[in-house]
């Protein structure tokens, strides 16, 4: 499918078509496998990044008039990630939901999610432009491409937590490449290039929880 949120959206239909070719290939044991982040199984993983169809129909209610006030995925990090920001302080909630999901849906469906149910919401989609603003009720106004950046660096990032743990392809070379750039861009960019560059070594990593 291609969307006028390309590269993005055609970005975020390789990632779930490798994960689904991922997910096939895993043995009942493979499921059950911990990864690097603490407390999390394979399945689990599967279960946090597998989208939720019905997530895009909420999209496009939430879609709105006005201007948007979070406009780049890398704004959206440092609204997270800040002391006291969501990301720290909804860590554990999410971690029980990736739990609740893994032990609720199957692996052959979280393998379907990935493989046709995603694609097939996502593509109702296609008429919405990366600049449509959606409401949120952490950010505010943002816009639907902002979000479509940080769910690519998701995906990405966690596809690489599952083949640390159980081996397997890279993510789609285009996903590291875009996921590197938006974590480039979280931090102050005077801070980051002197940290880069071997002039300060000033705390600038990690970005995001």
């Amino acid at each position: 499918m291609t969307s006028q949120l390309n590269p993005t959206g055609d970005l975020l239909n390789a990632l779930w078509q490798s994960w689904a070719e991922r997910g096939r290939q895993l043995t009942p044991e493979d499921w059950a496998t911990e990864t690097r982040l603490p407390g999390w199984s394979v399945q689990a993983l599967f279960g946090h990044v597998a989208p939720d169809p019905a997530m895009f129909a909420q999209l496009r209610d939430a879609l709105t008039e006005g201007p948007a006030v979070v406009t780049s995925g890398a704004e959206i990090l440092r609204i997270y990630n800040r002391p006291g920001g969501v990301a720290h302080t909804a860590a554990g909630t999410i971690e029980e939901q990736a739990r609740e999901v893994a032990e609720a849906v199957s692996p052959e469906q979280l393998v379907r999610r990935f493989a046709v149910e995603a694609p097939e919401a996502f593509a109702e989609l296609a008429d919405v432009p990366p600049t449509a603003v959606v409401a949120h009720p952490i950010l505010g106004a943002v816009t639907y491409g902002a979000l479509g950046e940080v769910a690519v660096m998701e995906a990405t990032v966690h596809l690489l937590d599952l083949v640390a743990a159980v081996g397997g392809p890279p993510p789609p070379a285009a996903a590291l490449e875009a996921t590197r750039e938006l974590l480039a861009g979280v931090p102050d960019p005077v801070a980051f290039i002197e940290a880069a560059t071997g002039r300060a070594d000033g705390p600038v990593l990690p970005v995001m929880r």
